[in-house]
């Protein structure tokens, strides 16, 4: 069966982090994943994760100065300081509260230079992070929703996964960016599936609920499944309405794909 977790970077946004994680559990998604849950106590994420029974699957970096036009900043040029510190935030708090996976934010830069910039603080990322048995995520971001953003396509991503050699860094593959930028799903993920550590959904163009657009999930699912695939499926969108209004899609998946079985 279909596994779903739910990004609480967009969903339940109006809840603190603790009582998102409970929405998400009493919704009907099978585990969690955040974007920045920095400014919530380590204690309150984790004993919300232990009432519910949940993983945190994942984390992202620190954009850096957001108001300035940070997007991250592991791939930019001077700034290795501040890409550090927020690696080490990270996989901290990762640890702290038993997430698996540290999605590194690449930023807006280009070129070898941006190349290297990114390799070196990935290289100090993943040794961290061994220690901690995490695994590094780097995800290519479509250039609408994020202009002058490093990473952007899924062959980029596994030239420097290549590069870097270590078992812990993996492709998240978000399938709402990337059919945007390159299209060709069922392919690449046919192609890269064993270097994927993550995928997520939502619809095309509109990045709201996943069961409309020109992105047919359903095949998407069904393709996934036969590839043995089963790992929760991270629902990344952005709501029409309220996040509660919005989840007929959830239960409409679950039951199709539990027909489908029977």
């Amino acid at each position: 069966m279909t596994l779903f977790s739910a990004n609480l970077g967009f969903l339940w946004q109006e809840l603190p982090l603790p009582d998102a994680i409970r929405a998400a559990k009493a919704a009907g998604f099978d585990a969690v994943e955040c974007h920045y849950p920095y400014d919530v106590p380590v204690e309150a994420v984790r004993e919300a994760l232990k009432e519910t029974g949940f993983i945190m699957l994942g984390l992202n970096t620190t954009r850096g100065n957001v108001a300035a036009g940070d997007n991250g900043l592991a791939a930019v040029p001077g700034r290795e300081d501040e890409a550090r510190r927020a690696i080490e935030q990270a996989i901290e708090y990762a640890a702290a509260i038993g997430t698996p996976n540290v999605h590194v934010m690449a930023g807006k830069s280009s070129g070898e230079v941006g190349r290297a910039t990114f390799v070196a603080n990935l290289q100090y990322a993943c040794e961290l992070a061994a220690k901690a048995d995490i695994i590094i995520l780097i995800e290519p971001l479509n250039h609408r929703d994020a202009p002058g953003y490093f990473l952007q396509t899924s062959e980029q991503a596994l030239e420097i996964i290549e590069a870097i050699g270590t078992p812990n860094i993996r492709l998240m593959f978000d399938c709402y960016h990337l059919q945007i930028m390159q299209g060709d799903l069922t392919r690449r993920l046919q192609a890269y599936l064993n270097s994927i550590g993550h995928i997520q959904i939502a619809s095309v163009p509109d990045r709201r609920e996943p069961d409309h657009g020109e992105i047919d999930y359903r095949y998407i699912l069904n393709l996934l499944e036969e590839l043995g695939y089963d790992r929760p499926i991270g629902a990344e969108y952005r709501p029409a309405r309220s996040t509660d209004e919005g989840l007929q899609w959830l239960q409409d998946f679950k039951e199709r794909m539990t027909s489908r079985k029977a």
